[in-house]
């Protein structure tokens, strides 16, 4: 008996110009995509850069099967990779002779990306496109003036128009940035689709016992950078009252940790500020559920994957009302906005959330958790194997 075309397992290639080890929200993304698409039954490859000088390798991992291409460190960025054109287009082209894949997923139109894509198109495979961030956010590791960084902004625009221009469907994470799309990079048609989460993950569980801290604690998680802000966070913890013993825990690494940790020392909170680094899955689900109130303080978030994981945690929050942060606040149900680098504002709304009734925190904690339901992953992965066997924009946008 022939299996129907809707049911027989896909050879899916995933191209991600940035994925674990790296952290960041479009890394991670990329992992939970190809893990979610194993999991259906799909055969799935991730074409991605290594991690170190040497010659591109194949390692066979829990996600499916990682193909790591030769790469170049910069010197602005910690961990970033960079592949030149003439070294990685021959391996592109032999590892579609030899995966034969049914789609191609980008997860940029950055080298990789880029040229997987013209691969595909040039073989006619079908080609689904998901951008996870707008060309400001490489503001930070461009040691050039702001003029300059204006123009590399207009030309990566034009770029992404160019290239995720040819792809069959282009996603994207939320409204805002599909807007963002269409506005500077003329892309007619661009689907807003979450990213999407494993809420349940995050809870409790039946008999599970997680001590809570002896003080009102805020939480950040995320890549210490420019971008983040979290010089402002920790500004704004100081400016809380003494009597409240506020504490603020900073998960994540970056090329700003040495200055955040000097900011710390100069204000003199080393006793009530704590750096845990980097953090497995594990140890950042009991960050979150053991925080009082998480704060992301970043102005470049397209979704900002750890604001939704700290929400299905029932955690309260407080984010920065700048790109798509605002549409994850009903201010005064599980949270509030702030002004964008207003210490004076956010430490008023850390106060405001941590002197509230345990009952009345806990609520706001409930309301997070019944908004993150939207974004659920089953239905991400969903709709993209949708997009992958052929459905269109107009079949899934709403």
């Amino acid at each position: 008996m022939t299996m129907p075309d809707s049911q027989r397992p896909l050879t899916i290639l995933i191209a991600a110009d940035t994925y674990p080890p790296h952290v960041n929200g479009a890394a991670q993304f990329g992992y939970r995509l190809a893990k979610g698409m194993t999991g259906r039954g799909h055969n799935v490859h991730v074409l991605a850069c290594r991690q170190d000088k040497g010659k591109s390798y194949t390692e066979f991992r829990e996600e499916g099967t990682v193909h790591r291409l030769r790469s170049h460190s910069v010197p602005t960025h910690e961990y970033f990779r960079i592949t030149f054109p003439w070294e990685i287009r021959k391996e592109i082209s032999l590892l579609f002779d030899k995966v034969k894949p049914d789609v191609v997923h980008i997860q940029s139109h950055y080298m990789i990306g880029e040229h997987v894509l013209y691969e595909a198109v040039k073989r006619g495979i079908r080609v689904v496109a998901t951008n996870h961030f707008m060309p400001e956010n490489l503001n930070p590791f461009l040691p050039f003036p702001q003029w300059f960084k204006d123009i590399v902004g207009r030309i990566s625009w034009k770029d992404m128009g160019k290239v995720m221009g040819q792809a069959d469907v282009v996603t994207t994470p939320t409204p805002l940035a599909a807007k963002a799309m269409h506005q500077h990079a003329f892309l007619r048609k661009v689907l807003p689709l979450s990213n999407g989460i494993d809420s349940a993950a995050y809870e409790v569980k039946d008999g599970e016992v997680i001590e809570p801290h002896h003080f009102p604690t805020v939480l950040f998680a995320g890549r210490l950078a420019e971008e983040k802000h979290v010089n402002v966070l920790i500004d704004a913890v100081a400016k809380t009252p003494v009597e409240l013993g506020v504490r603020l825990e900073i998960v994540g690494g970056g090329e700003v940790r040495a200055a955040l940790e000097a900011q710390v020392a100069r204000l003199g909170l080393q006793d009530r500020v704590k750096f845990l680094g980097l953090a497995s899955d594990a140890e950042l689900r009991l960050a979150y559920i053991r925080a009082d109130l998480f704060c992301m303080p970043g102005t470049a978030e397209l979704q900002s994957l750890v604001t939704l994981e700290a929400m299905s945690a029932s955690t309260p929050v407080l984010l920065a009302d700048a790109m798509a942060l605002p549409h994850l606040v009903r201010d005064g149900e599980n949270g509030y906005l702030f002004t964008p680098n207003d210490s004076n504002d956010l430490a008023a709304k850390i106060t405001r959330v941590l002197q509230l009734p345990p009952e009345e925190l806990k609520q706001m904690g409930k309301a997070s958790r019944c908004m993150v339901e939207p974004h659920s992953i089953e239905g991400t992965l969903q709709t993209f194997e949708d997009l992958y066997r052929g459905a269109s924009y107009e079949d899934k946008a709403v």
